[in-house]
């Protein structure tokens, strides 16, 4: 056996049943514990007003986390994937289209431009953020466009905001603009997170600390429960500065209507259930001392960490202020580190271990491996630690313990 990690190894701490302790992944149950009495006044609204789609809540939460993302609109959906289809839609995205991604992302970020008619193409990312690499879709535009005119047309980017760690957004936009690709934001991990925009060309907050999805023409949010600002259920919402894009928006979601049985265009039933709306309005409150506390706790895996050989910890850059969404490590070993967290009742995911153009759903599109190999390099080595705002420093040192305990045989 060859020791990957440290040479120090504490004695792992245990109940008093004797049992190593327990971490989980996630802790829902206690933050809706702890706002048991508001959320549950949702719920009795609901049943005495029988207002449960659309209305008073879902108008108040839209107006709320516009604010909250310093947007002029919001409009409120039935998932973050119907956030990016809508918001597609409205921009005018369709068939005969190309929309670029990354490969490294929740599938859905790929489900939505197909869903349109449009082509997902892909570039890789960069090694250190997870996020869209500039200067890699720099290069892919510029070959792509020496090539001569052909369909599909490069419309739109989705850049994705992924582990609630910002994206170079002055320098993505700063290519868009030149192209002429509308940007929309894949911000579905990353509420409240913060971007230090520098260029008065990208955003009218020059030089300011700006929220993530507020700088594209629009920003696609999902409220699955897990996330930083989750619901009770399915939903979603798109952040907007442009007014006749939110109104496609609403239309979308509703059918098509702009009014009761008046239809405009062929839209989709993703509407947001109005108490799963109240429900966001009572976590909205809470989100940005969440928010900071993950944060806190991010800072201390860092100390507990540093210094794990063989173990490459999140890093965040100097223009992001990330809401660590996921706290994800780097191992070359990461199924044998899986296992041994299993073993030792530490919870833990796999955010991602298969990047989208190596699924078999979309063999369709061509790629293969060895494609974008810095996606497939983080698919083979990330590993997502536990990490929610009411962990304890007792539950994070037993993740720590957990991890200076592992060992892995020598090749």
């Amino acid at each position: 056996m060859a020791i990957l990690w440290r040479t120090i190894r504490p004695k792992p701490e245990k109940n008093a049943k004797g049992a190593h302790m327990k971490v989980p992944f996630l802790d829902l149950p206690l933050q809706h514990k702890l706002l048991r009495d508001e959320l549950i006044r949702v719920f009795e609204d609901a049943l005495a007003t029988a207002s449960f789609i659309g209305g008073p809540q879902v108008e108040a939460f839209e107006e709320e986390f516009a604010r909250f993302c310093q947007t002029e609109y919001c409009v409120g959906v039935g998932s973050g994937t119907d956030a990016l289809r809508f918001a597609l839609m409205a921009a005018g995205i369709g068939p005969g289209d190309e929309v670029i991604t990354v490969p490294f992302t929740f599938v859905a970020t790929v489900e939505a431009i197909i869903q349109v008619g449009a082509k997902p193409t892909f570039v890789d990312v960069d090694e250190r953020t997870c996020t869209m690499d500039p200067d890699k879709l720099e290069d892919y535009l510029a070959k792509r466009m020496r090539r001569g005119p052909r369909k599909p047309i490069p419309k739109a980017i989705i850049p994705v905001h992924l582990y609630g760690h910002p994206c170079p957004m002055d320098q993505l936009l700063e290519i868009a603009q030149r192209y002429g690709l509308s940007v929309i934001e894949d911000a579905c991990q990353a509420h409240g997170a913060l971007y230090l925009s520098k260029s008065s060309s990208s955003t009218s907050h020059d030089g300011s600390w700006v929220p993530c999805g507020s700088m594209g023409l629009a920003g696609a949010f999902s409220f699955y429960p897990g996330k930083n600002l989750g619901a009770c259920g399915e939903a979603g919402a798109v952040t907007t500065r442009d007014p006749q894009l939110a109104e496609k928006v609403r239309m979308i979601r509703d059918h098509g209507q702009a009014k009761k049985y008046y239809h405009q265009v062929e839209g989709y039933n993703g509407r947001l259930d109005a108490i799963q709306a109240g429900i966001l309005r009572v976590k909205l409150k809470h989100l940005r001392k969440w928010n900071e506390a993950r944060r806190q706790k991010a800072a201390t895996y860092g100390e507990l960490l540093s210094g794990i050989e063989g173990l490459t910890l999140p890093s965040e850059a100097p223009y992001a202020r990330a809401v660590y969404h996921l706290y994800v490590v780097r191992t070359p070993y990461r199924d044998e580190l899986a296992q041994h967290l299993a073993s030792q009742h530490i919870g833990f995911g796999l955010h991602y271990p298969l990047p989208v153009h190596l699924q078999r759903a979309y063999e369709k599109l061509g790629y293969k491996r060895g494609d974008f190999p810095v996606s497939e390099k983080l698919a083979s080595e990330v590993l997502s630690l536990p990490l929610f705002p009411e962990i304890t420093q007792e539950q994070q040192e037993a993740v720590a313990r957990a991890l200076m305990g592992f060992r892995v045989k020598s090749s």
